[in-house]
């Protein structure tokens, strides 16, 4: 697991590391008028819900790098360089691609999705069917069965009717999934290269894409994640190369639609009125997450895996590893953590 926390007002003040290198800036903790015994005490918590790193950084600087227990392939112990999954994390990643492809005319997100997976990627019928366009992918809003026996599945036949596109939200991993494959008939690229040619080269990000099962999972080690949310936190620029923008990137972090607040592309909010969970259809009241900054948003994936970007304090926290929860989405120990954060940073 990894944790990673940057702070700044503002973009401009920001260090960036460089692309081909290791080295990347540090600032002492004391500097930062946190408190240190709070501190220690949760970093001392992070370890026993099997967190495997644990990193802040500070205008982008490198505060707080600690790494716990095996690497995900059990042979040698974690550290900087160790790879991990980012589960459902990667969905907001995947967003950004989409938004890229945006930006270069390769697609608009108001498009029909027949026009890059061809008409029966689903078993709607045809009317049914042309009413989804991939904004309702990246809202979860595309209206097909999330119940089915299996809701990674991407075959039509596992893409049924349930709702009409918009009018019912659902984590449905399916539709999702698919959007990979729009941007690959949209560029002609493979995944993998588009993203590497159109992001994670012009950062120093590494990582890839791999099938497991249904689903289409990015791995990356904790550095590579900071740095995908040093780029969100500076708006898409990055040292000065703008590798995006446009109103994708403002709506992203935005509320989607009106039936789950909390939710915006493909990327989860806080500070709304009202959220939604997977796996069902209950509204419930008040803050994702509430002792969190309100205009946090956050890229979440299952067994504890986060992306923080919180724009009004600069800061990015990023954490990987493992979990005992066992829900698509890290609800309680996102929670959990801020209950423990919040006294530190305050």
């Amino acid at each position: 697991m990894s944790f990673f926390v940057l702070f700044n007002s503002n973009a401009q003040g920001l260090y960036f590391p460089p692309n081909e290198s290791e080295e990347w800036k540090k600032q002492p903790l004391h500097e930062l008028g946190w408190d240190g015994v709070k501190m220690a005490e949760f970093l001392a918590w992070l370890p026993t819900q099997d967190t495997r790193a644990f990193i802040i950084l500070k205008d982008g600087k490198i505060v707080v790098e600690e790494y716990w227990g095996s690497k995900l392939t059990g042979v040698g112990e974690m550290d900087q360089s160790s790879y991990w999954y980012w589960a459902s994390a990667g969905k907001t990643l995947t967003a950004t691609l989409v938004g890229i492809a945006e930006n270069q005319n390769l697609l608009k997100t108001s498009d029909r999705t027949q026009k890059y997976l061809g008409e029966g990627w689903t078993s709607l019928t045809s009317k049914q069917e042309r009413a989804i366009r991939l904004n309702h992918q990246l809202t979860m809003t595309t209206g097909l069965d999330d119940r089915v026996a299996s809701p990674d599945a991407i075959s039509p036949g596992s893409l049924t009717f349930l709702a009409e596109p918009g009018k019912r939200w659902a984590y449905h991993n399916a539709p999702y999934t698919l959007l990979e494959d729009v941007i690959k008939n949209a560029s002609g690229m493979s995944f993998q290269n588009y993203f590497q040619d159109n992001l994670g080269e012009k950062i120093g990000m590494k990582g890839f894409w791999q099938k497991t099962g249904a689903n289409n999972v990015f791995y990356s080690n904790a550095r590579s994640m900071a740095r995908f949310g040093l780029l969100l936190l500076a708006k898409g620029n990055w040292n000065g190369e703008k590798i995006w923008s446009g109103d994708f990137f403002d709506e992203l972090s935005q509320s989607s639609q009106n039936l789950n607040r909390s939710y915006g592309y493909l990327t989860w909010l806080n500070g709304k009125s009202s959220y939604m969970i997977p796996q069902s259809q209950t509204i419930f009241p008040g803050m994702f997450v509430p002792n969190a900054p309100e205009d946090m948003y956050q890229a979440l994936g299952k067994n504890g895996q986060m992306l923080m970007v919180i724009p009004s304090e600069g800061l990015v926290i990023v954490r990987m590893g493992g979990a005992g929860e066992g829900s698509q989405i890290p609800f309680l120990l996102i929670r959990d953590s801020w209950e423990r954060l919040k006294p530190v940073i305050e």
